[in-house]
């Protein structure tokens, strides 16, 4: 492809992005660093449809983009504006400062973006995952009812009831935290599994009976820090946007931790992902703008924007990208510079 359809390709998609309209060779001949006549733009804009790159939506309109040119435009055309001073001063006001606990940080990152950018927010967090088990008690605390706490490295805390068939003596009480002590202490998260548990619980031999229950409460727990949310902020933007199929939507809202993957699955640096490139995304004729932050160099976390292919992927991209760095220089406690990512598909 040339340079004068590569021209004429990003000033398709700034147009359409910023009208919402089709655009036609009349508009883009009218820009002042395109200096070819309208028949030309209109042969040009004809080769970019049979090329897959625009499309017609009615016969008499103008083109817009398909996902294969917005992927073409945000790979090689885009370029992409520095924030300003203030707008990185805004930024740092929404997202608190270092005394701010790292859920707060991640929930005013996503109402920012929110905020922002006026598409839904999404956040997964990968923490709990990467962190290991500091310590487990069990705590007596009625006829027969226990409590176990469990206590993660990245500072999680989980709890669950369990009511057993008669109560604990101290010897077993003492018996199982040390059990437990011995088995799980400074193992990752990661490592649990449902074998590991039922191997710990054949191995109790004659407490079988009487601390097997609190082995599966623990087993419970490690589910829910294994399992990682996938968190939906302005979920009323998706549905109120024209661009998007309601029912889509909604499906996508109602089984969300479906996609957490797609979130965990995105590289260092912004990613794009467009609803109908792979078919692996809920909603058609969308996009997803996507960044890991990290915490002490390991990854934490995703924070990202889900809205129609209609974005403005100059004015969002730097917002996630800033907002994703910035998280991981508090997290981390480090004064890091901001410093642009690199985009990837």
């Amino acid at each position: 492809m040339d340079d004068r359809k590569l021209k004429i390709l990003a000033a398709v998609v700034d147009e359409y992005v910023r009208t919402g309209e089709p655009v036609g060779s009349k508009a883009i001949s009218k820009l002042e660093h395109i200096n070819v006549s309208a028949a030309t733009i209109r042969n040009d804009m004809a080769a970019l449809e049979q090329m897959g790159y625009l499309e017609q939506p009615h016969t008499s309109a103008g083109r817009i983009p398909t996902f294969m040119g917005y992927r073409l435009y945000i790979d090689e055309l885009m370029t992409l504006p520095e924030l300003s001073d203030d707008e990185k001063l805004r930024l740092d006001e929404m997202l608190g400062d270092e005394n701010t606990n790292e859920e707060l940080l991640i929930q005013n990152a996503a109402a920012a973006l929110t905020e922002l950018t006026q598409c839904a927010a999404v956040t997964v967090n990968s923490a709990p995952r990467f962190s290991v088990i500091s310590k487990v008690e069990v705590i007596p605390t009625g006829k027969r009812l226990y409590v176990i706490l469990l206590i993660t490295s990245s500072g999680n805390i989980k709890n669950k009831s369990c009511r057993l068939e008669f109560d604990l003596n101290h010897e077993q009480i003492e018996f199982f935290t040390h059990y437990i002590e011995e088995n799980l202490s400074g193992v990752s998260v990661e490592e649990l599994s449902d074998e590991m548990f039922d191997k710990m619980v054949a191995a109790l031999s004659t407490y079988m009976v009487s601390l097997s229950p609190l082995v599966k409460g623990i087993c419970e727990l490690s589910e829910d820090l294994r399992h990682q949310e996938l968190t939906v902020r302005g979920g009323e933007k998706l549905l109120s946007c024209d661009d998007l199929d309601k029912m889509e939507v909604v499906r996508f809202i109602e089984h969300k931790n479906e996609f957490t993957g797609i979130l965990e699955d995105a590289f260092s640096g912004i990613q794009v992902k467009f609803g109908s490139e792979s078919g692996s995304f809920a909603i058609g004729n969308s996009s997803l703008i996507v960044s890991k932050y990290r915490k002490g160099g390991r990854e934490a976390g995703s924070l990202g924007v889900i809205g129609p292919m209609r974005v403005d992927y100059r004015k969002i991209i730097p917002y996630v990208d800033y907002l994703t760095q910035k998280i991981s220089s508090i997290m981390s406690g480090s004064d890091d510079d901001y410093d642009t990512d690199e985009i990837n598909p």
